[in-house]
């Protein structure tokens, strides 16, 4: 069974949503200035817009676009996000696939967050979007490092053994920090590149297959919809080897969860 754009659920995607905005956090901490003093922002990948919203919080003044392809992403957004900011700028989100999005104006930042992931060959599109940056804009993003963890190593090989062989990304879905640096450098940007490891503390039953579902797992869900029995089937499957990969502590399941981050800020002329 060959690989379907997944469909997303944002209930499931936002019931770990304070580990999940962690990282967008710590992405924002690094960014510098910004060459306006309105900004303009694009959030690419931006999902159901709250971590959209931290960027309010930091450039009250900007005029910040969420992209996402999920229409169901992009209803919670609108939703519950969209409109004007308390320091006088605005907020919207707008349908677009970030493997094709091209900046139509200047932008002074271009963030993503656990999105570029599902992106094939996506450093190829830090040419574009850089371009369209102001001098002294700032292109910043962050992805999982994890792929080879047990969450996602599983995964894949349980995946063949349900006829889903072709559905899930690989361990070349997102490059080495030293690779992105490279690529950033060579566009002539001043790059800040790290990694780091959380370890997230889940509670409830089978946490870490909760924590999937709503991301690395929906490739799975959305092929296996309309089987119900073989998604149970995978699901069973799943799960055990994830309780044995990720056993209970007394205080809860430590989870893992290595991270990729860049920081990249054009030459200001």
């Amino acid at each position: 069974m060959s690989a379907a754009a997944p469909t997303w659920d944002p209930a499931q995607y936002l019931r770990h949503a304070d580990h999940r905005a962690r990282p967008f956090i710590d992405l924002l901490a690094r960014v510098p200035d910004l060459p306006a003093e309105r900004p303009r922002v694009a959030d690419l990948g931006c999902g159901p817009g709250n971590v959209t919203a931290l960027l309010a919080a930091r450039w009250p003044t900007a005029h910040i676009t969420g992209y996402d392809n999920s229409a169901e992403m992009l209803d919670r957004a609108h939703v519950e996000h969209e409109g004007p900011t308390a320091g006088g700028g605005r907020l919207d989100f707008t349908h677009a696939d970030v493997r094709t999005w091209t900046p139509e104006e200047p932008y002074d930042l271009i963030v993503s967050n656990a999105t570029l992931q599902w992106v094939p060959a996506h450093a190829e599109r830090f040419g574009d979007w850089i371009t369209a940056l102001r001098p002294g804009g700032t292109f910043a993003f962050q992805v999982p490092g994890n792929f080879d963890a047990p969450s996602h190593r599983l995964m894949r090989e349980i995946a063949p053994r349900h006829g889903l062989a072709d559905t899930l990304r690989h361990d070349d879905a997102v490059l080495d920090p030293r690779a992105y640096l490279s690529r950033l450098a060579d566009l002539g940007c001043a790059a800040d590149v790290w990694e780091t490891t959380y370890v997230h503390l889940l509670t409830g039953a089978d946490p870490v297959l909760d924590w999937v579902k709503g991301t690395g797992l929906r490739p799975v869900l959305t092929a296996l919809a309309d089987e119900p029995e073989a998604r149970e089937a995978f699901l069973d499957e799943y799960r055990a080897a994830l309780r044995e990969a990720y056993p209970p502590g007394a205080h809860g399941t430590p989870f893992p969860f290595r991270r990729i981050f860049a920081v990249a800020r054009k030459e200001a002329r």
